[in-house]
């Protein structure tokens, strides 16, 4: 994602009481969370994303994250991989550089002169003297001799600083600029303030509020005021930016801890938070809770490969699916649910989850939590729901409010899909959230932002698509996201028996073809008269489209690929369309953005022609050769992203990751198989990368992924099982990874033409369904 777009809705199931079973990945026993790298993708630019992340120190869907700064305080991209020097270790809420933080405020050693300053303190630093591990992160500042040292949990830290034999050790608290306010209480070894920081998306009561707890005393106390003005022997400071410092004199090796927590609803709820905790642990015992909080998560899903850097790899990434979107409730003195809402500024009942981009994480994040954590993603449905209720809509874009960011209408799919699989338990839920997607697709009155409800309705809903020419960006790409979220919308009405909304939108979801051009048998933009844009150039970045061409988009059809295929004038016609965005030269036209923007660059960097996997619009692309009956042309393409897009290094990714979803990707298709349709019960099989795979469902069954003969070159399938059953379909379904078993594929190095090559075997697709026909 480059521009803020926005959204999502918070919180995560606490782990289940059952844990899953344990299988040795490899002879070393290594625990899976330290095969992660939180590092990968941190080797990033404004010019270049390898990945545009950095490095969370979390726990699974923390509320707070924590990330050293190398960068100055609002520089989205907070930490980078080629800086040399830390400013402060933070708390921080960031999605993404491009939609940039909130609620931050960062804490720092420093030994000798006072030096607190962001430019002053900074200290130079090697990544040879840098621990990062998900539950735990060390490092050494060189000017001031400190080592730093944090471990998570859910909405509190715990800080170890090692100081030097020094007569002058202080630790700062910057509560950054946008509004902030610190309290010193010497008696109490405490510093409390809040920090209002935030890029939008906020209400006007919008604080962080904070609590730091210091195992030592103090022997000076400090604040500084707006301009950097420091307040010698002060308690107290408010103001624009503010600052709170404290001193002491330290012996060699003596360590002082921090324990700090934070909450959204007031200082109180901040103490609650720390006490229930933190409380009286070590950061030792802090640690190893984090740990173990991963742990539990990536057992979920074991991997066996003799290759370590492809189970680093795919740890990584699926650690990267675990953090967003992030909890923004509380537990109150009751231990009842609470959220302070970034909608209206009220604390109300219930979930709240926020961060997170419906464009980019509706495709295979959300299948993936309705896949592997049912329970989590029905209380993200109550937050969704909640929203609405505060809000009058459903996010698109959150973080932590609405976001001004991207297109479409995805909270649709991602509504239907968790509803379909069975996810939303509440009858009241449901009936809120159909009737929000329902308003989506009706109101274009009172919308907050562009990016939410839908830009050009009106038109949409009078003429079958958004019209190139009347002042509304990227409308055929909203067009297309449209149709594919009334597909799922008439899903959804179906299931409830409301049979005249799905035929409503059954036939809207045929508006896809409406912006199909037969002369160039691609994607284009479309006059309000019925006329097509031109010129043409399919080459065009942005303008009709989002964040890639007509090439890129032409596959957003996700419901509806036979559909595509008979538009394109057949199989073989689709399959060359297919092949060509491979195999032509990297070309592009950036005009419409005035320079060459990091997505297009990407793509023309990887040796892959026009495929731009870098970015969500083309990510399905590969599995719909097998809707065409060529499954062994899915399976090599992604055998090749698999292998040379992806590694758990700081330059390890190809794009941006964007809260999840690319490294979802990765997840699912190193699996074997991918949600081309969300909302559709099926998944579209691949080639699974790894020897085996063993998914230890939320339910308590187990399914297990075998890939005999699999290496380098052998990736075609042969043949499978399923259950020990001859299965030739090319796709397979939920139902039979939710009950468990055993799915077997025989790999080769040569294609195997027949295997899920017959119309029987291929995918779902609308147009060859027999209901609701028009």
């Amino acid at each position: 994602m480059r521009l803020p777009f926005f959204f999502f809705l918070g919180f995560i199931i606490q782990s289940c009481e059952n844990k899953p079973e344990k299988h040795t990945v490899s002879s070393k026993k290594t625990a899976l969370v330290d095969y992660v790298n939180p590092l990968m993708g941190t080797d990033s630019k404004f010019s270049l994303s390898n990945g545009n992340t950095y490095p969370a120190i979390a726990t699974p869907w923390g509320m707070n994250f924590w990330t050293p700064m190398t960068s100055k305080m609002g520089d989205g991209w907070t930490y980078k991989y080629s800086e040399n020097k830390i400013r402060g270790i933070k708390q921080t809420h960031q999605p993404s550089p491009w939609i940039n933080d909130y609620a931050a405020f960062s804490l720092m050693a420093v030994t000798g002169d006072l030096k607190f300053q962001e430019d002053e303190r900074e200290s130079w630093f090697s990544h040879k003297a840098e621990t990062v591990k998900p539950y735990h992160y060390k490092v050494y500042l060189a000017d001031h001799d400190v080592i730093a040292e944090v471990a998570p949990t859910e909405r509190a830290a715990h800080f170890k600083f090692t100081f030097p034999d020094s007569e002058s050790s202080y630790i700062m608290l910057d509560a950054f600029f946008k509004g902030s306010m610190v309290k010193i209480i010497p008696e109490e070894r405490k510093i409390v303030g809040y920090c209002r920081n935030n890029s939008g998306g906020v209400p006007d009561n919008f604080h962080n509020y904070f609590v730091v707890q210091f195992d030592k005393d103090f022997e000076l106390t400090h604040t500084w005021t707006d301009d950097w003005k420091l307040q010698e022997n002060s308690l107290n400071s408010e103001g624009e930016h503010v600052g709170a410092i404290i001193g002491f004199k330290t012996k060699r090796g003596e360590v002082v801890h921090a324990k700090v927590a934070s909450s959204f609803i007031s200082l109180e709820q901040a103490l609650l938070n720390l006490s229930r905790e933190i409380g009286n642990d070590s950061f030792e015992i802090t640690k190893d809770k984090a740990k173990e909080a991963w742990e539990t998560e990536l057992n979920r899903i074991n991997v066996q490969d003799s290759n370590t850097d492809n189970l680093k790899t795919f740890y990584s990434c699926l650690y990267r699916v675990l953090l967003f979107p992030r909890k923004f409730y509380e537990f109150d003195a009751n231990n009842d649910v609470v959220h302070y809402s970034p909608y209206n500024g009220e604390v109300l009942p219930g979930y709240m989850f926020t961060d997170n981009g419906f464009w980019d994480t509706f495709r295979a994040v959300f299948p993936f939590f309705n896949m592997m954590y049912p329970e989590l993603n029905g209380k993200i449905m109550e937050g969704l729901a909640n929203t609405y209720k505060e809000s009058g809509w459903l996010p698109e874009w959150a973080s932590p409010g609405h976001r001004n960011c991207m297109v479409g209408s995805n909270s649709a799919p991602i509504i239907v899909d968790a509803f379909l699989k069975g996810n939303i338990k509440d009858e009241a839920v449901v009936n809120r959230l159909f009737e929000a997607m329902l308003k989506n697709a009706d109101v274009n009155e009172g919308r907050p932002h562009p990016s939410v409800g839908r830009e050009g309705i009106d038109y949409y809903n009078k003429l079958g698509y958004v019209p190139y020419n009347v002042g509304i960006k990227e409308n055929t790409a909203r067009t297309l996201e449209y149709a594919y979220a009334d597909f799922t919308i008439a899903k959804m009405a179906e299931k409830l028996g409301k049979h005249e909304k799905a035929k409503r939108f059954y036939k809207q979801s045929y508006n896809y073809k409406n912006v199909f051009d037969s002369e160039t048998k691609l994607m284009r933009g479309k006059n309000e008269d019925g006329t097509f844009q031109a010129p043409f150039n399919p080459l065009k970045w942005g303008d009709a489209f989002t964040e890639g061409n007509s090439l890129h988009y032409t596959w957003s059809v996700f419901h509806d690929i036979q559909g595509l295929i008979d538009l394109m004038g057949g199989k073989d016609a689709f399959v060359n369309q297919l092949d060509t965005v491979f195999t032509m030269p990297p070309d592009f036209d950036a005009s419409y953005y005035g320079q060459t923007i990091h997505e297009i660059r990407e793509m023309q960097i990887v040796n892959m022609g026009n495929y731009a996997h870098g970015n969500q619009p083309i990510q399905h692309m590969i599995y719909l050769y097998n809707y065409a009956g060529v499954p062994y042309k899915t399976q090599k393409r992604i055998r090749e992203v698999l292998t040379t897009l992806y590694a758990a290094t700081p330059d390890g990714y190809c794009g941006d990751e964007d809260n999840g979803q690319t490294s979802a990707w990765y997840v699912f298709s190193a699996l074997g198989f991918y949600p081309v349709t969300p909302g559709v019960d099926e998944y579209v099989i691949g080639s699974p990368l790894f020897d085996k795979a063993i998914l230890t469902l939320e339910n308590g069954n187990v399914f297990s992924i075998t890939a005999k003969n699999n290496s380098k070159d052998n990736f075609y399938i042969e043949s499978t099982t399923l259950n020990g059953k001859t299965y030739s379909n090319n796709f397979i379904t939920f139902e039979a990874i939710q009950n468990g078993g055993e799915f077997n594929f025989e790999l080769t190095d040569t294609p195997s033409k027949g295997w899920g090559s017959k119309p029987d075997n291929t995918p779902y697709s609308y147009s060859t369904e027999k209901a609701y026909k028009h």
